[in-house]
């Protein structure tokens, strides 16, 4: 069994100098006494597993609803596959494995159901208010809704977690300015990896899935360069291959393509920097994660294809604005009548305010319990 002696013993002689090492941690919130055979960045994660949040987002969905189908991503399988990626990453770069499968797995505790409509919808509802953003509220998530510890709210985790998960940055989130987690300090490499991984994640799930749904088409991939490239190297090695197969084939070339041009880039800025220390990199000007220049030339026509053909293609714009019309609705009803919400939100409104007690209760909600609360509260022959 490991000593916390042999796991500082362990991260000094296999992590590289630059990697955040758990001993030097700025702590928690609350003291409490180290474990006795994990780091404090495994206590984390297993902490963000074992949470309500990390199981509820089973049923919170990505592009398509719920409803739509049983095949589609999830937020919980989109996190795991984050999660994937990003431990890979880290571990080629002798970075703290522990910490950045922490902050991946903690990424997105905060969304809403239904998607980035369902965001929206709450952060147009909150003007005024303080706003909604899915960072903020993943953070708000372990800091305080958590309940499972008689000592402390939230999950008290360490300042690093917390610092990866509000500093969380892609194409889809704006990293949150939290004065206790020093805004203008670089992330740890740690949480820049989650955040490559992330996009690395989106984009080729969401090829899956809308070549799934039938809304795009592989004949319109291969005029992109970065599909185009590895479907002809898939189609001469395996020329009579099932198009399901070629297509599971590619997506998984395409993962590893991006993530080996990363990986690259980034240990080349590293060297160019020669961080001797996790501290080192907080005081930067830019991120040394990156990809090289030539392979964002390659993913922009990619990300455009996804935006104009998938992401506002008419009837994910119809699923959208929908899922935006139950939550404006549910919102109003609870906010016009308080005395309608569970007794466990009621009490949060003295402490927090009416608004953000819904905000936090409907944020929390799967797609499945919010249509569920939709029914009971506007179908008149459904039992409340």
């Amino acid at each position: 069994m490991l000593s916390q002696k042999e796991i500082k013993k362990f991260e000094d002689t296999v992590l590289a100098p630059y990697a955040m090492k758990s001993y030097n941690s700025r702590g928690r919130v609350y003291k409490e006494e180290e474990h006795p055979y994990r780091s404090v960045y495994q206590r984390d994660r297993d902490r963000i597993i074992h949470s309500a949040a990390f199981r509820r987002l089973e049923y919170k969905t990505q592009v398509f609803v719920n409803h739509e189908g049983d095949y589609y991503r999830t937020r919980l399988t989109h996190t795991l596959e984050v999660a994937q990626i990003a431990r890979t990453i880290a571990s080629a770069l002798g970075l703290n494995v522990d910490l950045t499968e922490a902050v991946a797995l903690a990424h997105d505790l905060g969304h809403t159901p239904f998607g980035h409509s369902g965001e929206e919808a709450l952060n147009e509802l909150m003007c005024g208010h303080g706003g909604f953003s899915h960072n903020r509220q993943s953070l708000r998530v372990v800091d305080v809704l958590e309940e499972r510890y008689p000592d402390f709210p939230g999950l008290n985790l360490t300042w690093e977690v917390r610092e990866g998960i509000a500093k969380h940055c892609s194409a889809f989130d704006k990293a949150a300015k939290i004065s206790e987690l020093a805004p203008k300090e670089m992330p740890t490499l740690e949480a820049q990896i989650v955040d490559i991984a992330d996009e690395i994640a989106y984009d080729n799930h969401d090829l899956d899935d809308g070549l799934a749904s039938g809304l795009i088409k592989e004949r319109d991939l291969q005029k992109l360069a970065i599909w185009n490239n590895i479907y002809r190297q898939i189609d001469t090695k395996y020329a009579k291959i099932e198009s399901n197969t070629r297509k599971y084939l590619i997506i998984r070339a395409l993962i590893n393509v991006q993530v080996t041009d990363l990986l690259r880039e980034s240990e080349k800025k590293i060297s160019r920097v020669k961080p001797a220390s996790s501290g080192e990199i907080k005081k930067l000007d830019k991120k040394l994660i990156s990809f090289s220049p030539e392979m964002l030339e390659l993913r922009r026509p990619l990300r455009k294809f996804l935006m104009r053909d998938l992401y506002h293609h008419y009837r994910v714009v119809r699923m959208s604005n929908k899922a935006k019309r139950f939550i404006e609705q549910l919102f109003k009803v609870y906010v016009d009548s308080p005395q309608g919400l569970p007794v466990k939100i009621q009490k949060r409104i003295t402490k927090d305010g009416l608004r953000r007690a819904v905000c936090d209760y409907i944020a929390g909600m799967t797609d499945r319990y919010a249509l569920d609360e939709y029914k009971k509260l506007f179908d008149p022959y459904e039992k409340v």
